[in-house]
C-alpha cells in the first residue's frame, strides 16, 4: 500500500506477530503496553465490523447457503478471525500480568526493613513508573493536504512515524494495520508519535492527536500520503 487516502482492510491473512510471543521475558510495564497494544487493535477491529453493520455473530450467508451480496464477506471473515486470535492473546496477557504482579507484592512484602510505597493493582502505575522506549520509525508522511485532519493534528512532510495508535514497527504489516485503525477509528482521537527533524542535532520527538473523519473536504478520512520505510 502506497497511499492512505482511501484506506482499507486487507481481505487476506494477517501477518502481525502474536501479541505475547515472549511474555515472559517482558517487565510489567512492557505487558501493560502490549495489552494495551491489543485493545487498541480490538476496537478498531470492532469498528470495521461496525462499518458493515455486522457483529461477531451476524449471519453472511443467504437463506440459500450464498455468501451475502450486501457485504465483503471475506473482509468480515478475516476481521473476526484476527479478534478472536486477540482475545485469546488478551487473556493470556492478563494471566501473565496478574502472576507478574504476585510475584512482585512477594517481594516486596519479602524485604526485611524496607517498606514500600503502595502499589495500586492498576498497572499503569507501573507502566508509567519507566522511562518510554521510542519505537522505531516505520513509515514516513510524504504530504499532507490543508484544512485536513492531518494538518490539523500538526502532521508535516517528511514526519517519521514512530507509533499509529496501536500500530508500531512489530506489527503494521506494510501499512495495512493504519488502514485498519484509521477505518475502525472514525470520528475518535489516535494518538501518533513521530519525530521530526528541526535542523538541530537531536530531531523532536512529537505526540500528536489526528481524529480521521470523511467530509473535510478531500479524499479519504486523513488527507495525507503515508510511505512505507
Amino acid at each position: 500500500m502506497n497511499t492512505l487516502h482511501a484506506p482499507t482492510v486487507p481481505s487476506g491473512p494477517t501477518t502481525a506477530p502474536t501479541a505475547n510471543g515472549n511474555a515472559t521475558q517482558l517487565t510489567i510495564a512492557e505487558l501493560q503496553r502490549k495489552k494495551d497494544m491489543v485493545e487498541g487493535e480490538l476496537k478498531a477491529l470492532g469498528g470495521v465490523l461496525d462499518s458493515h453493520g455486522v457483529d461477531m455473530n451476524t449471519n453472511l450467508l443467504t437463506p440459500d447457503g450464498f455468501p451475502r451480496a450486501d457485504i465483503d464477506v471475506a473482509q468480515i471473515r478475516t476481521t473476526r478471525a484476527r479478534i478472536i486470535h486477540l482475545r485469546n492473546d488478551w487473556k493470556d496477557l492478563m494471566g501473565t500480568i496478574e502472576k507478574r504482579l504476585h510475584e512482585h507484592f512477594a517481594s516486596l512484602e519479602d524485604g526485611d526493613d524496607e517498606t514500600p510505597a503502595p502499589i495500586s493493582a492498576d498497572t499503569s502505575v507501573l507502566r508509567d513508573s519507566v522511562p518510554e522506549t521510542l519505537g522505531q520509525p516505520f513509515a514516513k508522511v510524504n504530504s499532507v493536504v490543508d484544512n485536513s485532519p492531518a494538518a490539523s493534528a500538526g502532521l508535516q512532510a517528511g514526519d517519521l512515524i514512530r507509533n499509529f495508535g496501536y500500530v508500531s514497527l512489530e506489527n503494521h504489516d506494510g501499512l495495512k494495520k493504519v488502514a485498519e485503525c484509521v477505518q475502525g477509528n472514525e470520528g475518535q482521537n489516535i494518538l501518533v508519535k513521530v519525530s521530526r527533524s528541526g535542523g538541530g542535532s537531536q530531531p523532536q520527538e512529537l505526540r500528536l492527536t489526528l481524529t480521521p473523519r470523511r467530509n473535510w473536504g478531500g479524499r479519504g478520512m486523513l488527507g495525507c500520503h503515508i510511505l512505507p520505510l
